[in-house]
């Protein structure tokens, strides 16, 4: 397939909410009507039209066995294994890019997820297509752990796609790192997803009931199985009737064999932006930090509900279903997103900067110097030392050089793990009034030690300020937390949580203030983790842990998974029924 690039052009019937605003660069025309049906909505735009080949079928190289990144059994039994990926963080499960029209489509597809490898550091992959064949590489660990020339090498085409994977265990993970390639009658498809679905687990029973095959634990499978079992034609409309059975959190991107296509689903989750490159070439990514590396120019957001269809006639926009008040996710403000990334349309590191000072104007305490919990507490560290007039230093530092697990010695040293991850820089805290700033607390685990170690570096006194709300509910769109029973500001009062983690006060940023700020904005975002009201209502259980607990190709059911299930919100008559 000869390298192409995408004209300046779209067709585009997906009506814009009042916020958002089509880009100049790409002109949008907004049809009044919002065809539901896939056949009307064929009928209306006939210039789309999908030319796919039965014969064609996809090449899937998986290249890195985990004995690659794994050690053998060999005991140790004089020490101590520490994980000391203890952040007690919640964790974005994913990033994605795509790229159409540039003929080292995979190279910057590479450098892309590179520039989204905070968003998953567990698992990369990449599927390129060139002459109407799918190639992918995927393989366990960091982005620059997977790939290397020779890799890049086998990845030709100006089509590719990419994912980043965050789970917690190694031994399953292979097979669901994506993106994912399948085979079916009328071609091949490539597809990586950010997001959760939570009707996941009742739409692979009614699949495997009807006798579909899965191959992973992902719930980014069963998309794959909805789009071979549709009637519907072109391919897009495949996607639109696929994406009609699902509900919860999706940003995707597919590659066939001559597209590119994106789509998000109506409430917004998760994030997923549009750029251009010099050449012609249209780029997605999870976040504006990635179209950067690569030199790609920001265009605009994929709206709520849309499908954007990349090939060589252009770009093409219809909308999935009628419009949704959107519910994007807050924490990817106030945690997951780089703080030079635009999400949402919205500055990352302005809205963080400004979480600070809200906290130095609601949650006012005497203090000699402010800090705080590298990295992600940087930003609103500075909004609140220069609104309260005292000075920023850096009291602790962070090691950037520390995997996932180091031998402890056989005598036990205290807070090991936060101990190699973060020093404390005693001639910032000694003798001082210290303010610490942090972006959350989950468990409050990781806060106790953090406060141990700044007292005993000769802090006279530790203020914790924390820059979102507490965190009451488990998320089901696309982010690792713990159940709701683990989450201590679901058990505890502000001032027990002050006492458990030994800090001389403790503050977090109001729900309120924080609905203040986003002013006119505030209804189109999901705060679900902070109020416990869910946009859309978990009707079933999610996987808490999921590379802990799902099966690495070992025979058995869902409900033999013992201990890695969080419920859903729902009624014991609704759990009844769905037995």
């Amino acid at each position: 397939m000869a390298a192409t690039t995408a004209t300046a052009t779209a067709t585009n019937i997906c009506p814009l909410s009042s916020n958002q605003k089509p880009t100049q660069k790409i002109p949008l025309s907004i049809f009044p009507k919002t065809h539901q049906n896939p056949t009307l909505l064929a009928q209306k735009i006939p210039t789309l039209t999908c030319k796919t080949n039965r014969s064609h079928h996809s090449s899937i190289c998986s290249k890195n066995s985990l004995s690659e990144f794994f050690s053998s059994d060999q005991e140790y039994p004089d020490e101590v294994s520490v994980d000391f990926d203890d952040d007690d963080k919640p964790r974005e499960e994913c990033g994605v890019v795509g790229i159409y029209g540039d003929p080292e489509a995979s190279r910057l597809c590479y450098l892309a997820l590179h520039a989204l490898q905070h968003r998953g550091q567990e698992g990369a992959g990449i599927v390129a297509v060139k002459k109407n064949v799918l190639q992918s590489v995927t393989g366990v660990g960091l982005v620059s752990e997977v790939f290397n020339e020779s890799k890049l090498d086998q990845l030709p085409g100006d089509i590719a796609i990419g994912h980043v994977r965050y789970s917690t265990a190694g031994s399953s993970m292979l097979k669901n790192v994506q993106p994912f390639v399948a085979g079916y009658r009328f071609g091949s498809v490539g597809v990586a997803h950010n997001g959760n679905l939570v009707n996941y687990k009742a739409l692979r029973a009614k699949l495997e009931d009807d006798g579909s095959i899965f191959n992973t634990s992902s719930d980014t499978e069963v998309v794959l199985h909805l789009i071979a079992i549709s009637k519907v034609r072109p391919f897009f409309l495949r996607i639109v009737e696929a994406c009609e059975k699902l509900e919860g959190a999706y940003s995707m991107v597919f590659a066939t064999e001559d597209k590119l296509v994106a789509v998000r689903d109506p409430y917004g989750f998760r994030p997923l932006v549009m750029g251009k490159r010099s050449n012609g070439a249209v780029v997605f990514a999870s976040e504006t930090c990635a179209l950067d590396l690569i030199e790609a120019t920001y265009e605009r957001q994929v709206y709520p509900g849309e499908v954007l269809v990349v090939d060589k006639d252009g770009v093409q926009s219809l909308c999935l279903m009628p419009n949704r008040e959107p519910k994007q996710c807050i924490f990817e403000h106030i945690y997951f997103a780089l703080p030079n990334s635009v999400v949402f349309g919205k500055s990352v590191y302005e809205s963080r900067h400004v979480f600070g000072e809200i906290l130095a104007t609601e949650a006012p305490v005497e203090c000699d110097v402010v800090i705080a919990v590298p990295d992600s507490g940087v930003v609103a560290a500075l909004g609140y030392a220069a609104k309260a007039g005292v000075p920023f230093q850096q009291g602790l530092i962070r090691s950037h050089y520390v995997g996932r697990t180091f031998i402890e010695p056989s005598q036990k040293i205290r807070d090991f793990g936060v101990k190699l991850k973060l020093s404390p820089v005693r001639g910032v805290l000694e003798g001082k009034r210290v303010v610490v700033v942090d972006d959350s607390i989950v468990r409050g685990t990781t806060s106790s030690k953090i406060v141990r170690l700044l007292k005993e570096a000769g802090a006279k006194e530790v203020h914790m300020r924390i820059a979102s709300p507490p965190i009451i509910g488990s998320c089901y769109y696309g982010v690792d937390t713990p159940s709701s029973e683990e989450l201590i500001s679901n058990r505890m009062s502000t001032e027990k949580i002050r006492d458990f983690i030994g800090c001389d006060s403790l503050a977090f940023l109001p729900l309120d203030s924080l609905q203040n700020l986003l002013g006119n904005d505030s209804p189109n975002f999901c705060y679900a983790c902070f109020s416990g009201n869910y946009p859309v209502k978990p009707r079933e259980i999610k996987v808490k842990s999921i590379g802990d607990f799902v099966d690495d190709g070992l025979s058995g059911s869902f409900e033999s998974i013992e201990g890695g299930w969080v419920q859903g919100l729902q009624t014991q008559k609704l759990q009844d029924e769905t037995v």
